[in-house]
């Protein structure tokens, strides 16, 4: 991936978008762009996020780029109209964060979904003969209601992946646990609430983030661009466009419903994922 600078990255700050629900293409663009941040030496970084959250491991793993980019990097995050769950944990890797007072936030937990479809196929007719190493090698299998036994095992599960959300969100934030714990119950507030909850340090635009960040490093809140790094796609499909590459019902949804192709994407390939995400 080539960036091109039309000014020097010390005298610039650098800007990433994370939009939309975080999955593997989202935490790919972003780890990459992080790596330019700290290649091109940029002294600041502005992160916006407009994002119900997602997949647990790409929240953790953009996370944990953004803890050690902020040994180099001052960082500052913005949260947008929605910066929700998993949206949440990659803010906790910026050293300040600023919301909008309306800015939907929180929904700190955790939420895993199966389908069951085992009436459905009873109708039809349709079975499966399923042969396993173990009893619990097919869990949350869609023809078939859990098992107690199974409940158990993936509510441990959850468990675990929320602690960890409750313990990092303590530390980045310099709360008691017991203190995170007491809304982080998968409720969803404002960006009012949050600062008065100690989740966020200031209210305001992402101008006003933009010009935190250039003062924090000494530059001139007024003079100082921010320099957006996002993948570009390549000439031939910009010139082509997308819908050359998609089936006929990706174009139909495109048409009717902008977005609802990826969504869907998205909705088939976590099933029987932990989510960090907020589900309305």
């Amino acid at each position: 991936m080539v960036w091109f600078f039309k000014k020097s990255p010390r005298k610039q700050i650098a800007r990433i978008e994370i939009v939309g629900a975080i999955a593997g293409a989202t935490r790919k663009r972003v780890l990459e762009a992080l790596k330019t941040v700290e290649e091109r030496k940029f002294p600041a970084l502005l992160l916006r996020i407009d994002s119900p959250g997602g997949t647990v491991g790409d929240s953790q793993e953009i996370y944990s780029a953004l803890k050690r980019l902020r040994e180099k990097v001052k960082i500052v995050a913005s949260f947008g109209n929605l910066s929700a769950s998993g949206g949440v944990y990659i803010g906790m890797g910026a050293e300040h964060i600023v919301a909008n007072p309306g800015t939907v936030t929180g929904s700190i937990g955790v939420i895993l979904r199966g389908n069951n479809l085992e009436r459905l196929l009873d109708k039809v007719g349709v079975s499966f003969k399923v042969i396993k190493s173990g009893p619990y090698k097919d869990i949350l299998a869609f023809d078939r209601e859990l098992t107690e036994p199974e409940q158990h095992i993936l509510q441990e599960l959850i468990d675990t992946s929320y602690n960890q959300f409750v313990q990092t969100v303590a530390e980045a934030r310099n709360l008691a646990v017991e203190t995170v714990k007491s809304f982080a119950d998968g409720r969803i507030f404002t960006g009012q609430q949050a600062l008065e909850m100690g989740v966020v340090d200031r209210l305001g635009t992402e101008e006003d983030a933009r010009r935190w960040a250039a003062e924090l490093v000494g530059l001139d809140p007024d003079k100082t661009p921010c320099f957006t790094l996002e993948e570009k796609k390549p000439l031939f499909n910009r010139l082509l466009g997308s819908s050359s590459q998609r089936s006929l019902l990706e174009n139909y949804l495109e048409h009717r419903l902008p977005g609802m192709s990826e969504w869907i994407e998205f909705e088939l390939s976590t099933n029987g994922l932990p989510l960090w995400m907020y589900r309305p």
